[in-house]
């Protein structure tokens, strides 16, 4: 499946955010990005009543009505992403087959399993992260509201800030606490101090940092506690306003309180984002998410290779009390895995 070119510049874990995706057909004569410059105050009001800053991008004209149905589609409850016959292969070899699931729009999914099932492979194809790794290659699809994230018309880029991560590892920039934060925004043109301030403020706030790190903004990051370091990575992530982020085991390399600091988090945010998260932990996903999807690795009998399958996906309770398949049972009692 074609992908556009990733440009060389990505923004990790920060990675910037927004509202809506650009609509991806009829296609216009020549392939528009979603980076265009933000419309002036006359242009936007242009674009029409009720739509957020992130959303006076310039459009293809073409794409103007399309664009619309995909933003009155974004209503607690409704799907945020239909993924039907995902596969990824790495070269010749396929390391996730036959995946096809539903995410919903402001509750948190947790996908589990064993090592090397494909959970965080299919987690990055939800923003297309995978796009970053030679030799992969995406088949199935993978709609956002409707939008084919893989159409050969969608920016890469624009995906990631409309879909932001957080990885395992916390990763902050070295720099001030406040710079880490308002990274996003001033790279998504945002140059007025206060409307700065206000970000990084409500960013912190949302991420419950702001009280620990309101007298010491101008601090390298780097000084920070682990647990301290990965909220700043989700404040870093929600202050470009993403509607969806994807945690990949964002809580494995910290300890028991700042775990719990975290998830208490994820039930914050959760009543303005769509969550995504990968983890090892059963008590974890069985305490967060909504809903649940099970991964499992299929031995390859003609050699030592493994591919990743979904197995059963369904409400959290009813995963963890009464699954379905004998697998999903064998695995969240603890006979496997």
């Amino acid at each position: 499946m074609s992908s556009m070119p990733v440009p060389s510049q990505s923004s990790g874990n920060g990675a910037l955010d927004g509202q809506h995706l650009h609509p991806v057909s009829p296609p216009p004569e020549e392939v528009v990005t979603m980076s265009d410059p933000v419309l002036s105050d006359a242009q936007s009001q242009a674009v029409g009543p009720g739509r957020g800053q992130a959303d006076a991008v310039l459009r293809p004209p073409v794409a103007e009505v399309a664009m619309r149905e995909a933003d009155a589609a974004i209503t607690a409850g409704q799907t945020v992403f239909d993924v039907k016959g995902l596969e990824v292969y790495y070269g010749g070899f396929r390391a996730v087959r036959d995946v096809s699931l539903d995410i919903r729009d402001r509750q948190i999914t947790a996908f589990i399993g064993p090592s090397g099932c494909g959970k965080t492979t299919v987690l990055r194809c939800l923003n297309r992260m995978n796009d970053l790794i030679e030799g992969c290659r995406v088949e199935g699809t993978v709609d956002y509201h409707g939008v084919d994230l893989y159409d050969p018309k969608v920016d890469a880029v624009e995906v990631r800030k409309r879909i932001g991560m957080v990885f395992q590892k916390p990763n902050p920039f070295p720099k001030s606490i406040y710079d880490n934060v308002a990274f996003g925004p001033k790279l998504s043109g945002v140059r007025n101090r206060s409307e700065l301030d206000e970000r990084v403020e409500k960013a912190l706030t949302q991420a419950a940092l702001w009280d620990e790190v309101k007298d010491r903004l101008k601090s390298s990051a780097m000084g920070m506690s682990g647990g301290q370091q990965q909220r700043l990575c989700i404040a870093r992530t929600i202050a470009v306003e993403p509607e969806v982020v994807l945690m990949d085991e964002p809580c494995s390399a910290l300890d028991p309180i700042a775990t719990a600091r975290i998830e208490d988090l994820m039930q914050e945010l959760k009543t303005e984002y769509t969550i995504v998260i990968v983890t090892h932990n059963m008590q974890q996903a069985a305490r967060v998410s909504d809903r649940t999807a099970f991964f499992t690795a299929e031995v390859n009998p003609a050699g030592d290779t493994r591919t990743g399958v979904l197995v059963e996906y369904n409400d959290t309770q009813v995963m963890f009390s009464n699954p379905e398949d004998e697998r999903t049972e064998n695995y969240v009692t603890g006979r496997f895995g």
